[in-house]
């Protein structure tokens, strides 16, 4: 499969002017013409990425953090994702780089600053996965989703996006498509996530467990208490493998074998 630069376009939401224009509006794929579409003061990613939904009109919408770089060729690598699929005769909604199989394998290929390295499990062709993280992923626009607007803030809606998906006879894969995500350190999960990790327990409860790319989802929440408390341990070795946000994500890429310097 081959398409255009206008078959594509980005939504993102923005509170930090400096990261977005550091990583991801120094992507070569913005670069190479692929327009950017971006939602300030939202009240959440839902109603931030239906905004942009609205506002767009290309066929395949790559929604992205502000912090997340996308190497060259990367746009080379999701046709030649779309294209297998099509071959292969599987319906799909969503493509990421990054996300969680049915037994809760990590798949995919990302450089995280925040970790100070590759993670993920690299693949060879598209896997169907039960949720993305949220750092990226691509919509496929004619499958008709929206996100849900009743779940707060920031967090899940990677989860909750594939579900909705998958509930309607559409697939959610990962494809072989390494980003650079240069996150920064976070010390502990807030109320914001435990909002969003009850939100999706509640919605779909007759699913669970689902393994988000934190942790489990499950009925009585366990999963959630027990992150906090290893967090809680593991806080300073943690702090202590992340690092500098401020460097060039080319840098990291080209480091990590995801790209090369010219």
């Amino acid at each position: 499969m081959a398409f255009a630069f206008s078959d594509l376009c980005i939504v993102v939401a923005c509170n930090d002017e400096a990261c977005l224009a550091r990583n991801l509006l120094a992507s070569p794929l913005v670069a190479a013409g692929v327009p950017v579409h971006v939602e300030r003061g939202a009240p959440s990613a839902s109603v931030a990425y239906n905004r942009g939904l609205d506002a767009t009109t290309a066929p395949l919408v790559i929604f992205a953090h502000q912090d997340v770089w996308f190497p060259p060729g990367w746009e080379q690598r999701l046709a030649r994702a779309i294209a297998a699929l099509e071959i292969a005769g599987q319906p799909w909604a969503l493509l990421g780089p990054f996300g969680m199989s049915a037994e809760g394998q990590h798949l995919g290929d990302v450089w995280s600053t925040s970790l100070g390295r590759r993670v993920g499990a690299s693949v060879t062709a598209p896997q169907p996965v039960q949720s993305f993280d949220e750092l990226a992923f691509v919509m496929r626009r004619a499958a008709g989703l929206r996100f849900d607007e009743a779940l707060p803030l920031w967090h899940f809606y990677g989860t909750d996006i594939v579900q909705t998906a998958l509930a309607a006879g559409q697939g959610a894969y990962v494809f072989d498509a390494p980003v650079v995500h240069n996150d920064g350190f976070k010390a502990q999960l807030g109320d914001d996530f435990t909002q969003g990790y009850n939100f999706i327990r509640r919605k779909w409860r007759s699913k669970l467990p689902i393994r988000s790319s934190i942790l489990w989802i499950t009925r009585f929440g366990t999963p959630l208490w027990r992150y906090r408390l290893r967090a809680g341990r593991g806080l300073e070795k943690r702090r202590a493998m992340a690092l500098d946000t401020g460097v060039a994500p080319e840098i990291y890429a080209a480091q990590s074998g995801i790209a090369k310097l010219d």
